[in-house]
């Protein structure tokens, strides 16, 4: 695993000790948060999208090690995201469906676990379908709560 990502999983895994429930000194500072993890996500996703797409050679373990860092982040942003944090791209359609978007807050958790083991298996064609899944998940959650 590379040292970013080493490095990466060492901040998840200090900031998971967090009780669900933390609180934010600031709005700005939940924003952040979120928009923080999101970045980190987005981040190593991108670069398995790009061997599941071709631009980038398939590599196994640089795979596994991507998506080992998008499974424990893709944990992380939902406590940003409490009363009294509205705003950044945010959707004030967040806070009005609590029910639906922790239903896509749940699904992306989950299809990011399974991304995790379609690398560690090691078959491209497996990393493309698990990829599309997690694209197509963030995609609806985006659609429906973040601001263009």
């Amino acid at each position: 695993m590379n040292r970013f990502a080493s490095l990466t999983l060492a901040a998840a895994g200090a900031v998971l000790c967090v009780p669900a429930l933390a609180q934010f000194a600031k709005t700005e500072d939940a924003i952040e948060y979120r928009q923080s993890a999101m970045f980190i996500q987005n981040y190593h996703m991108s670069r398995l999208g790009a061997m599941a797409s071709g631009r980038a050679p398939y590599d196994a373990a640089s795979a596994t090690a991507n998506a080992e860092v998008v499974a424990e982040i893709s944990k992380l942003p939902w406590i940003g995201f409490g009363p009294g944090t509205e705003g950044g791209k945010a959707k004030p359609e967040i806070w009005k469906e609590q029910a639906k978007f922790k239903e896509l807050n749940e699904k992306l958790v989950g299809e990011t676990g399974k991304l995790l083991v379609a690398s560690k298996a090691g078959n491209l064609d497996a990393l493309k379908a698990a990829v599309s899944a997690v694209g197509e998940t963030c995609k609806s959650c985006h659609d429906t709560f973040r601001s263009k």
